[in-house]
């Protein structure tokens, strides 16, 4: 029976890879094709390959429960096509056991997944954000297309780049009073940050708003106190989908103490923490298809369906997520129901193929 689980195992585990690894390529591919729009400046052809392989990890990591799902398709059904299935129920292999055969691998899959969106994607989508807004940015105010705004207390923060090594181009900074007037903006060059804890701002420039004048200050050098780490900068610096869960942890504390809205973060928050439950659902779910509907029909009926299945599973979540955060209702039972559904249609369909 060990060798049967490891051949199904292998056959399953296989697919997903090879699944994985064409719509990775094609995710890549297209995001290549988006990025040619945006060559300008230093951010040439070679920068945006650069870019677009940066983010592999991340991408792989987002694909793996929909890859997951056409892979079993694919390895099951081939199984089924071959009639080995039917064979091994002939000789009195239960249901039960040929799930868990598939979920060995499974399991193995969403540790991979885990460690990959911990500690990979997140350091290399920060890289590859930062390394794209210095090239595009130049170091100029405010004219990187992809910079990053903050505030904190009564000051706006914008930065044009942030490297993962405490490093940042691009300072721009409007403080303001307690009746909204703004009283100084300034920009910086380049900020690197110390071991005290302070940044160091260089080639500061500073304009104050004194009424009906306005007083020009530079500076060579300027010490700023602020409560953004290189920790906290780099997970403002990418989008919530592309932290990690420590990081989405921490950064929700970190807004609650500002008082800022962190529904965003709380979503993508949940998503990662339950990425695993929803990859077994969508298995499930894709294992009750080549014992029930899918039993008997082509290769390529049963990708289609995947893809159709994976794709509305995907929209659900997309309309879900978001709606979460307008009507109030908790981003937890966002990401939760459609996995849900997803695991209570596998069991019945499995029920009624038993």
């Amino acid at each position: 029976m060990h060798k049967l689980d490891r051949y199904i195992g292998t056959t399953v585990f296989f697919a997903i890879l090879a699944v994985l690894g064409i719509i990775t390529a094609l995710a890549l591919l297209f995001a290549f094709i988006d990025e040619l729009n945006d060559l300008a400046g230093a951010y040439g052809t070679v920068e945006a390959l650069r870019y677009v392989a940066l983010t592999a990890p991340r991408r792989m990591y987002e694909m793996l429960p929909m890859a997951s799902m056409i892979g079993c398709l694919i390895g099951l059904g081939a199984l089924a096509s071959h009639s080995e299935l039917t064979v091994m129920r002939a000789a009195g292999v239960s249901v039960g056991r040929i799930v868990w055969a598939v979920m060995k691998p499974m399991l193995v899959l969403m540790l991979a997944g885990l460690l990959v969106g911990e500690y990979v994607a997140p350091h290399t989508e920060s890289l590859a954000q930062g390394t794209r807004s210095l090239a595009q940015g130049l170091g100029e105010a405010q004219t990187s297309k992809r910079g990053v705004w903050h505030r904190e207390g009564q000051e706006y923060i914008h930065i044009n780049a942030v490297q993962p090594n405490g490093k940042l181009f691009g300072i721009t900074r409007y403080r303001f009073d307690a009746q909204r007037n703004l009283e100084a903006s300034s920009f910086a060059k380049r900020a690197i940050h110390q071991p005290d804890g302070y940044w160091l701002l260089e080639e500061v420039r500073e304009t104050r708003f004194l009424g009906e004048s306005t007083e020009l200050i530079t500076r060579d050098q300027e010490r700023w106190q602020v409560e953004l780490t290189p920790e906290l900068l780099t997970t403002v610096s990418a989008q919530p989908d592309a932290l990690s869960i420590t990081g989405l942890w921490s950064y929700i504390g970190y807004l609650d103490e500002q008082d800022l809205n962190n529904g965003g973060y709380k979503l993508a928050f949940w998503t990662k923490v339950l990425q695993p439950l929803v990859t077994a659902a969508l298995v499930m779910l894709a294992i009750s298809f080549v014992f029930g509907p899918l039993r008997s029909v082509t290769l390529g009926q049963r990708v289609f369906t995947g893809v159709v299945v994976g794709f509305v599973f995907r929209i659900a979540q997309d309309l879900l997520g978001p709606s979460s955060l307008v009507f109030g209702f908790p981003p937890l039972l966002a990401v939760l129901l459609p996995a849900l559904l997803c695991a209570l249609l596998g069991v019945l369909l499995m029920r009624r193929a038993g």
